[in-house]
């Protein structure tokens, strides 16, 4: 009866918890997305017409630095939310939780602190 102990899947109770859990942390990826995405597409607001011409230059380089700063976190966000949609459709295949690596259960506390995550913390360590 060893097999019984090992368990190669999540129950469907199980599956629900991190569900939730990464529905809610979908809709927060998804607000943060949109708020970067609306501090890229609004930030010729302010412009630098109303300032002298030395410091219209350092403004300028500012203003780019920051538009490719912003552009950056919105393109993580928006890996991490794919991530977060393709761990939903793995928990509808029942496939949630298992290392694609070694093929067992990932850690529940593994999976809460990052509920995308499709390596056991072992096969992730063998990366490096």
């Amino acid at each position: 009866m060893a097999e019984d102990k090992i368990r190669t899947k999540y129950l469907d109770s199980e599956l629900v918890e991190f569900k939730e859990l990464i529905i809610e942390k979908l809709d927060k990826a998804q607000k943060d997305y949109d708020t970067l995405r609306s501090a890229l597409s609004h930030s010729d607001g302010n412009d630098t017409l109303d300032t002298s011409p030395t410091f219209k230059v350092l403004e300028e380089g500012a203003m780019v630095l920051s538009r490719e700063e912003t552009s950056k976190l919105a393109q993580r966000q928006e890996k991490f939310i794919s991530h977060l949609k393709a761990a939903l459709v793995r928990i509808e295949n029942k496939t949630y939780g298992i290392c694609r690596e070694t093929g067992k259960l990932i850690s529940k506390e593994r999976l809460r602190a990052v509920p995308h995550a499709t390596l056991s913390i072992d096969a992730k360590n063998n990366q490096k």
